[in-house]
């Protein structure tokens, strides 16, 4: 592959300037959630009987992957007892209310209910945190039961287990397996704005890529590393089953139905892409396609503007070099 025009290096500098939340921001929003975590933990020193158990930190500024362009944190908040509601609406209701107890100097329209969540307001930052309920037994893994942002469905998880599993991940490619989610992520939301029908939710494409690195793959070379994802994507056709073993022996994965199917890797019963059809998959491909053509055309291109103009047709105007 020819780096004459546009090299590792070029990427890089790109992904610092256009993609990645700097490091002083992220810092910023995560004394933000630990600020919100210690008030309640020190209410609940004070209330034992409280049926708020632990606040953590998840998404993709608990995993590093959050991109520039990140509005809102993602909490989770594990809530115990038998007055607990196992319906979805009172539970965000019984959620709220007790946000506003451990936090009585907030106004009540800092802490709204949502569909699948709490959103608690910061005025001072003006960014928001989605709480989401997780109702918790106990489980010395953390394993609980959690409102799908999907179908609105309690679905088994455990959070500390998510961020262990992606810890994994970079601790084998430090900066790199974070950095490439990052890349893709954009890509992502680009073809979104771009391609009617488009949609492809960020923990598919980290566990994709989980997978390939976990074959093997170098992620140290972005260009490289890029080209392998779409790659995989157009030979694959979204259709090979992907399933990790980090946290269950594949003798339990039983069969799905459902045209695209990596599962979970903290619960075997779960397959994060159950939602997608066939056509949803097919306009992936289709997109991976064209960005791994894009890159080929790029890496081989004559003169520097032309190599931009490739590059761009992945990353958009933003990508300058």
């Amino acid at each position: 592959m020819s780096r004459l025009h546009v090299s590792h290096s070029d990427i890089v500098r790109f992904a610092e300037e256009k993609v990645n939340l700097p490091k002083e921001k992220a810092d910023e929003y995560r004394a933000q959630a630990r600020r919100l975590r210690e008030r309640l933990e020190t209410y609940l020193d004070e209330h034992p009987d409280f049926t708020l158990r632990k606040m953590l930190l998840s998404g993709s500024l608990a995993k590093g992957t959050a991109l520039r362009t990140i509005n809102d944190i993602d909490v989770a908040c594990y809530i115990s007892g038998a007055d607990a509601p196992s319906d979805v609406p009172a539970l965000l209701k019984y959620l709220a209310e007790r946000l506003r107890k451990a936090f009585p100097n907030f106004q009540p329209d800092q802490v709204t209910p949502q569909t699948y969540s709490v959103t608690v307001s910061f005025r001072g930052t003006g960014l928001d945190v989605d709480v989401v309920p997780i109702l918790y037994a106990g489980d010395p893994k953390w394993y609980g039961n959690l409102v799908s942002q999907d179908d609105g469905s309690f679905l088994k998880t455990s959070i500390p287990l998510h961020l262990d599993f992606a810890r994994k991940r970079k601790t084998n490619s430090p900066s790199h397996f974070a950095q490439v989610v990052r890349l893709l992520k954009f890509w992502t939301r680009r073809m979104k704005a771009e391609r009617d029908g488009f949609r492809f939710k960020s923990f598919m494409v980290e566990l994709i890529l989980s997978h390939l690195a976990d074959q093997g793959l170098d992620l140290s070379d972005y260009p490289e590393a890029l080209q392998h994802f779409f790659t995989y994507l157009a030979r694959s056709n979204l259709a090979k089953k992907i399933v990790f073993t980090d946290y269950y022996p594949l003798s339990k994965v039983g069969s799905f139905s459902e045209p695209v199917q990596i599962i979970d890797p903290v619960n075997e019963l779960n397959n994060v892409s159950k939602l997608y059809s066939r056509s949803e998959a097919d306009i992936i491909v289709e997109a991976a396609l064209d960005a791994g053509d894009a890159i080929d055309a790029a890496l081989a291109a004559p003169t520097k503007g032309e190599t931009v103009r490739y590059w761009q047709k992945v990353f958009g105007p933003a990508f300058q070099v």
